[in-house]
C-alpha cells in the first residue's frame, strides 16, 4: 500500500476508534456508575461532563471521524483501491448518520434539557428526573455506540481490502 494510503488508513482507524470508545466508555462505567450515585448527584455529574465535552480534544474524534473516513475513500478512490473505497465511505456514512447526527438530533437535545434544570433538593423529585432521563439516553448511546463500532469494523475492512494484492 503507498505511503499516503497507509497513512490515511492508520488515521482512520485512529479517529473510528476513538469515538468508538468514547462511547463504549459511556455505556460501560460513566452511566451505570451515576446509576448508583444519590440522582442529586448524578444530575449534577451528568451537566458538568456535558458541558465540558465540547472542547478541542473531542472535537476532532467527533466530527471530523466521518470526514477522514470519506477523505480516505476518495485517496482509495483515486489509488483505484475502489472496492477498499467503498468501505470507507460505508464506515463515513454510517457514523456520520448514526453516530453523529444520532447524537445532534437526540442526545445533545436531551443534554441540554437536563442543563437547563436546577438540581432538585428533593431526592425523589431528583430520582424521578434521573429516571426519565438516564434510561432513554443510555439506549440512544447504545445505539451511537453500536453505530460507531460497525463504522470502526467497516474501516478495519477497508485496510485488509486495501493490503489485498491485486492481480
Amino acid at each position: 500500500m503507498p505511503g499516503i494510503l497507509l497513512v490515511l488508513s492508520t488515521v482512520s482507524i485512529l479517529f473510528a476508534g476513538a469515538i468508538f470508545g468514547f462511547f463504549f466508555a459511556w455505556v460501560c462505567s460513566t452511566m451505570w456508575g451515576l446509576d448508583q450515585a444519590d440522582p442529586r448527584i448524578a444530575i449534577a455529574a451528568m451537566q458538568a461532563m456535558n458541558a465540558s465535552v465540547r472542547n478541542a480534544v473531542f472535537f476532532p474524534a467527533f466530527f471530523l471521524t466521518p470526514v477522514v473516513l470519506g477523505g480516505t475513500a476518495l485517496a482509495m478512490w483515486i489509488a483505484r483501491r475502489r472496492h477498499a473505497a467503498g468501505w470507507f465511505v460505508t464506515a463515513a456514512a454510517v457514523y456520520l448518520c448514526f453516530g453523529l447526527i444520532l447524537t445532534a438530533t437526540i442526545n445533545v437535545p436531551m443534554n441540554e434539557a437536563l442543563a437547563s434544570l436546577a438540581v432538585p433538593d428533593d431526592i425523589e423529585a431528583a430520582r424521578t428526573i434521573w429516571s426519565d432521563y438516564s434510561g432513554r439516553w443510555q439506549f440512544w448511546n447504545q445505539m451511537r455506540t453500536l453505530a460507531s463500532g460497525l463504522a470502526l469494523a467497516l474501516t478495519a475492512i477497508g485496510v485488509a481490502s486495501a493490503c489485498r494484492v491485486r492481480t
